[in-house]
């Protein structure tokens, strides 16, 4: 598996872009909103994966309530694969846990699933399902 993207949550999601844009150059590829996991999404890119900031649409969704509990920084790490279905079974055969075993769909469109941190050293990390014809990062 390849890195996709390293995702940060942020309460501005903007304004963390204005910033790394700023300090490290990485230019704006995609805005959008998830409406489903409660999100606004602003991707920038570093080249072979991407920056993802997530900056909650509310208090009761699973970005608010990290921020409520945590500080700004990272939320997950965000992993490659042709076949998200036979990784799935492959790690749970493993005996690692799944905040969701069946995918959904993520903010590049593509099939996702995450993996409980309990299962991943305390990280939670997503499982994108890319195009195999796919270069590069899933945006």
């Amino acid at each position: 598996m390849q890195l996709d993207h390293v995702n940060i949550a942020t309460p501005d999601a903007d304004g963390a872009a204005r910033l790394l844009s700023d300090l490290f150059g990485l230019p704006v590829v995609k805005r959008t909103e998830v409406a489903d996991q409660g999100v606004k999404v602003v991707k920038l890119d570093c080249g072979n994966a991407v920056v993802e900031l997530t900056e909650p649409l509310g208090p009761d969704t699973p970005v608010g309530r990290f921020l409520a509990k945590n500080r700004p920084g990272l939320h997950h790490l965000c992993f490659r694969t042709p076949d998200i279905r036979a990784d799935v079974a492959r790690l749970k055969a493993k005996g690692v846990r799944f905040v969701n075993e069946e995918p959904t769909i993520g903010a590049a469109g593509l099939p996702i699933v995450f993996l409980h941190p309990a299962s991943t050293a305390g990280v939670l990390i997503e499982l994108v399902e890319t195009r195999p014809a796919a270069e590069g990062c899933a945006q």
